[in-house]
């Protein structure tokens, strides 16, 4: 079986590397086929397809798989967005249930400690699944936690000791918002191709997606300027453009 990180790549070579976080407000009426419609109206923009925790609790598990297995035949992959955080056990009982509907990743928060995080990376591993963490967020209020200066080994950065755990750990992506491109920089320097980009925040939040590529974004992760947009196929299709670097 192939990787997460294999798939994700190659359907991104020839669809981009937009990744869509389908995140309605759960106030939105009929969310798996308001869903589904948009993976049928614009898989040939998007690599990914992203499901927040606050979209999935409205859902069934029937109508969480049906999605997923939608997605899946246009050849896209879909990432569980849930900031898994919690002892091992529930971890892994949590993780088993999103491979049973049909998930092929999971963002999850790498302060559970690294240990946790490792065993994480291990068991999705040997299901074919990926893990990607946190490591900088897009809001302005993330720099109140993500840029605290911690100790451990040595004084750094939270956000740095996130990606020294994110290499160590093998995870196959982190989380930089689009709103930092510097910090995309240090990453990407620091992590060379041992792990991929993802960055949220592009239009709504104020992230530009020709600058964060630049920086070394390998993937785009965007929702509101694609769902809200009065054309979100020409949305869609431009932010592919700019993520094939066309």
């Amino acid at each position: 079986m192939l990787t997460f990180k294999t798939r994700l790549s190659q359907i991104a070579k020839t669809n981009g590397k937009v990744i869509l976080a389908n995140d309605y407000d759960p106030s939105v009426k009929n969310l798996d086929t308001k869903t589904i419609s948009n993976i049928k109206k614009l898989h040939p923009y998007l690599c990914a397809v992203k499901l927040n925790f606050h979209l999935l609790l409205p859902l069934s598990g029937k109508q969480i798989q049906k999605i997923n297995k939608i997605a899946h035949q246009y050849g896209l992959q879909t990432i569980a967005d849930i900031k898994l955080n919690d002892i091992g056990n529930t971890n892994r009982v949590t993780t088993e249930n999103l491979w049973k509907l049909g998930f092929d990743a999971v963002i999850a928060n790498p302060i559970m400690g690294l240990d946790s995080l490792k065993n994480l990376v291990k068991s999705a591993h040997k299901n074919g699944k990926g893990v990607i963490t946190l490591c900088h967020m897009s809001a302005p209020e993330a720099k109140l936690s993500y840029d605290m200066e911690v100790k451990m080994r040595k004084k750094q950065q939270l956000y740095q000791l996130f990606l020294d755990w994110a290499l160590e750990a093998k995870v196959d992506g982190i989380v930089v918002g689009a709103t930092f491109p510097k910090i995309i920089q240090y990453c990407s320097k620091k992590a060379g191709r041992k792990l991929g980009i993802f960055s949220p925040g592009v239009g709504t939040q104020g992230g530009n997606a020709s600058e964060i590529i630049s920086a070394g974004t390998n993937y785009l992760i965007v929702g509101r300027t694609i769902l809200n947009a009065k054309k979100p196929t020409d949305v869609a299709k431009n932010l592919q453009l700019d993520s094939l670097g066309k």
